[in-house]
């Protein structure tokens, strides 16, 4: 019996939160001696790219690599992954919580006839039942379900496992899935993608400003900082509602949801909508001049400061470092 586990891939590179859904099963059949973690690649990706999932704790790789597969077409990709589902006997399907994700896990739920949980954050709780920790409320509660299907799906939260790394390359099968004209009969016209050279969603770090930055013609100073460390920019609602930054970026509870290792807020009061975006962030750093701001009360560190001071200061200080 194995485990499966879908890649998701952009631009021929498989994603981080993948790596991660790799990670966690590894974890799991360490837990429940449920055999090996099978990892299934869909449409055009090198198989040299799919050998490093080895490294993350995936035995093998099959690659479904028919170019249909590309556009990322729901439908088609929930049948490829029943088919591998079945092929390989496996009970679990692990995959990374995502708007492709979680579409694709729905829809699988009914094919595969399988108890479905979104938002896992820890290894299931195996010593009575199957019970599942996720998170709930935009991160403000956490819920335990309990699992009773014989076949399950577990979608993974970002940033909520340890990224494993130590292992061999896996070796990369070629795998034959059977597609009827049915599985294509959604088609995707066009696709518009954020730009940037950190995408907000797959970003580790994000550097993040509000009405505190006082105009647009000041956001070069974060979009340095942002580039010292890697990391992507984002913005409050406020700020993005008066057009200083374009709307991809406005993070919060009508916004992008945000769960980086590293969540830096300048200039932003910490209104609940945005906290609601944030609060899954391993760590915020929070730049205000308002000591009374209530984003100081849910920062891990803050500076209480002109972030036209402090912010240079701290760019000037990490290029130094890094």
């Amino acid at each position: 019996m194995s485990i499966l586990v879908y890649i998701e891939q952009s631009e021929g590179k498989v994603k981080k939160t993948s790596l991660e859904a790799v990670s966690f099963a590894e974890a799991l059949t360490s837990k429940t001696n449920e055999g090996e973690v099978i990892a299934l690649a869909l449409g055009s990706i090198e198989d040299s790219e799919l050998a490093q999932l080895g490294t993350a704790g995936a035995s093998k790789v099959l690659h479904a690599s028919d170019p249909r597969l590309d556009a990322g077409v729901i439908q088609a990709h929930a049948s490829a992954i029943a088919q591998a589902f079945s092929k390989v006997g496996a009970k679990t399907l692990i995959l990374a919580k995502s708007s492709l994700g979680d579409a694709i896990a729905a829809r699988l739920a009914i094919k595969i006839k399988a108890g479905l949980v979104s938002n896992v954050i820890g290894l299931p709780d195996t010593t009575s039942g199957y019970k599942v920790k996720r998170s709930i409320f935009t991160g403000k509660a956490f819920a335990e379900t309990n699992l009773t299907t014989e076949n399950k799906i577990l979608a993974i939260k970002k940033n909520s496992v340890t990224l494993k790394t130590d292992g061999a390359n896996a070796s990369v099968e070629p795998l034959e899935v059977t597609l009827s004209d049915s599985d294509f009969a959604s088609k995707i016209t066009a696709t518009e993608r954020a730009t940037g050279e950190v995408l907000l969603p797959e970003a580790d770090i994000v550097v993040s400003g509000g009405r505190g930055m006082k105009g647009p013609e000041n956001w070069g100073m974060l979009e340095d900082l942002a580039k010292t460390l890697g990391a992507a920019t984002g913005c409050s609602k406020p700020v993005s509602d008066i057009g200083w930054r374009p709307h991809h970026e406005h993070v919060g509870q009508t916004g992008v949801k945000v769960a980086p290792s590293l969540y830096i807020a300048i200039g932003i009061s910490g209104a609940i909508q945005h906290l609601a975006g944030v609060n899954s962030s391993k760590c915020i750093v929070v730049i205000n001049k308002d000591p009374e701001a209530p984003f100081f009360k849910a920062a891990d560190y803050g500076i209480v400061g002109d972030a036209f001071e402090v912010v240079p200061k701290l760019t000037e200080a990490l290029k130094a470092e890094l």
